[in-house]
C-alpha cells in the first residue's frame, strides 16, 4: 500500500519482460557490429560486390559475425562480472549493473552462438560455418583462458579481426593473397595496441583488467608505432606494385593519413573504442571513406 492509502500495482507483465530484452539487446553491443564489415573487405577488393550472389554470401556472413560476436560479449560480460563492477565505465553495462541476470546473459550468449555457424551455412559452402566455428573457438579461448596472457591476449584479439577477413574471402569463394594476410593483421594489431594503452592510461594502475598492470604505456606505444611503420611499408608494396592503375597508388595517401590519424588520437587518450572512433571522428571517417573510393575506382577500371 503506498503513502496516500491506494493499493500500489505490481509492475506489469510488459515492463518485467521489457527490461531484460533492452539490456540484452545492449549488452550484445551492435554497435560493435561495425568491426564485421571488414567481411566485405576481401569481396571489395576482388570486385564481386556487384554480383547478387556473391553479394548474399557475404552479407550472411556478416550476420553470423555479428550473432557470434554479440554472444561472445554476452558470455565475456557474464565471465567479468565482478570486475567490471569495480570499473568506473563498465559498471554500467547491463550484467554488471544487474539489468541482466548472469544465468540470462549465459544462456543467450550460447544461444547466439549456436545459431551463427547455422546462419553461416545458408551461403550453401561448409566452410563459411567452419570458419565462423574456429572464430567462435578463438574467442571462447579468449575468455576463458587467453585474456589473462600478457602479450598472447593482444595477439588473440588481433587474430579475431583476421578470421572476420579471411571469412569474407571464403564466402565469396576468392583467393586470399600474403599482401592481404598481412596488411590486415598488422592494421588489426595496432588497434589492439591502441585500444589497450587508452585503457591503461585511462585506468592509471592497471584498473581492473589484471593483464594490463603487465604493460606499460611506453611498451604498447612501440608496439603500436612499431605496427604502423610495417602496415604502411606493406601497403605501399602492395598498391604499387601488385597492382597497376593510378588509383591504387592514389589510394596510399588516404590510407597514411588514417594510420596517423589514428596514432594521433590514441596518443590523446582516444583510442579505447576504436569502433567509435571510425563514427565520430570525422577526419578519420573521411580518410576511410576516400581510402575505399580509391581502392574501389582501383578494383573497377
Amino acid at each position: 500500500m503506498s503513502q496516500n492509502g491506494t493499493v500500489a500495482r505490481p509492475p506489469s507483465v510488459a515492463v518485467s519482460v521489457l527490461g531484460p530484452v533492452l539490456g540484452l539487446i545492449k549488452a550484445a553491443r551492435p554497435r560493435q557490429w561495425l568491426k564485421n564489415v571488414l567481411v566485405l573487405a576481401a569481396p571489395m577488393a576482388a570486385g564481386v560486390l556487384g554480383d547478387p550472389r556473391s553479394l548474399l554470401a557475404a552479407l550472411l556472413v556478416f550476420a553470423a559475425f555479428c550473432l557470434a560476436a554479440s554472444g561472445t560479449y554476452l558470455l565475456n560480460d557474464a565471465s567479468d562480472v565482478a570486475a567490471d563492477r569495480l570499473h568506473p565505465r563498465k559498471r554500467t553495462r547491463a550484467v554488471a549493473s544487474g539489468a541482466v541476470s548472469v544465468r540470462l546473459a549465459r544462456v543467450t550468449g550460447v544461444a547466439l552462438m549456436l545459431l551463427a555457424p547455422a546462419v553461416a551455412a545458408l551461403t550453401g559452402d561448409w566452410r563459411s560455418p567452419a570458419v565462423v566455428a574456429g572464430y567462435l573457438v578463438l574467442t571462447l579461448s579468449y575468455t576463458l583462458w587467453l585474456k589473462h596472457q600478457e602479450v598472447v591476449e593482444l595477439i588473440a584479439v588481433a587474430a579475431c579481426h583476421v578470421v572476420r577477413a579471411f571469412a569474407g574471402a571464403v564466402a565469396v569463394d576468392v583467393p586470399v593473397t600474403g599482401w592481404f594476410l598481412v596488411v590486415v593483421s598488422l592494421a588489426a594489431l595496432q588497434l589492439v595496441a591502441g585500444k589497450r594503452e587508452a585503457e591503461l592510461r585511462a585506468q592509471g594502475d592497471g584498473g581492473t583488467r589484471a593483464t594490463l598492470a603487465a604493460y606499460s604505456p611506453a611498451y604498447l606505444a612501440q608496439v603500436r608505432v612499431m605496427c604502423s611503420g610495417a602496415l604502411i611499408v606493406t601497403y605501399c608494396l602492395w598498391a604499387l606494385n601488385a597492382h597497376d592503375g593510378v588509383f591504387y597508388a592514389l589510394s596510399i595517401v588516404p590510407f597514411l593519413l588514417l594510420v596517423l590519424r589514428h596514432n594521433l588520437l590514441v596518443d590523446r587518450g582516444m583510442g579505447e573504442e576504436p569502433e567509435e572512433l571510425a563514427v565520430r571522428d570525422r577526419p578519420l571517417l573521411l580518410f576511410a571513406v576516400a581510402l575505399v573510393v580509391f581502392v574501389g575506382l582501383g578494383v573497377q577500371l
